[in-house]
């Protein structure tokens, strides 16, 4: 199932027809000058599965998704038109997206191996969650935490 696909068992509406039940989803649009090298640095440094590339009739990759679990972040190509810029050479962010991770530690090893740029190491945080900080190759922020377990709970 795509992420433009998010649908459950067809209800009938008043007029008896079935009709799929579209469900609220939210899905992040990033902005990347190369979408395509944007797509496998985040399939292999962050551990994203591809969720596709679409070109134009010239071969010019126009779109892009991957994903985490059920959840789906589509890349966007730069679009003066739309007033969409990437972040890259932006001397500040204006945010980023954070990924809940079984294992922050393992991702964060897998992340450093790939040559992520490392903004912060896992570090606990006062608000419940083991964090770290990276920017991709766009610089994009992005944060990787997984909930710190409890006293008597084991990670």
């Amino acid at each position: 199932m795509t992420s433009t696909e998010n649908t459950h068992t067809p209800d009938a509406d008043a007029s008896g027809i079935d009709r799929p039940v579209i469900v609220p989803v939210i899905v992040p649009v990033i902005v990347y000058d190369d979408i395509e090298a944007g797509h496998d640095f985040l399939v292999s440094a962050f551990g994203f599965t591809s969720g596709g590339l679409s070109r134009d009739d010239t071969g010019t990759v126009v779109h892009g998704e991957v994903r985490m679990g059920d959840a789906a972040v589509w890349l966007h190509r730069v679009a003066p038109e739309s007033e969409m810029a990437s972040p890259k050479g932006a001397p500040a962010a204006h945010g980023g997206l954070e990924v809940i991770v079984p294992d922050v530690d393992v991702h964060f090893a897998r992340a450093e191996a790939a040559g992520a740029p490392i903004d912060r190491p896992p570090t606990d945080q006062a608000y419940g969650v083991r964090e770290y900080g990276t920017r991709d190759l766009e610089n994009h922020r992005w944060w990787f935490s997984s909930p710190i377990p409890r006293a008597g709970e084991v990670r």
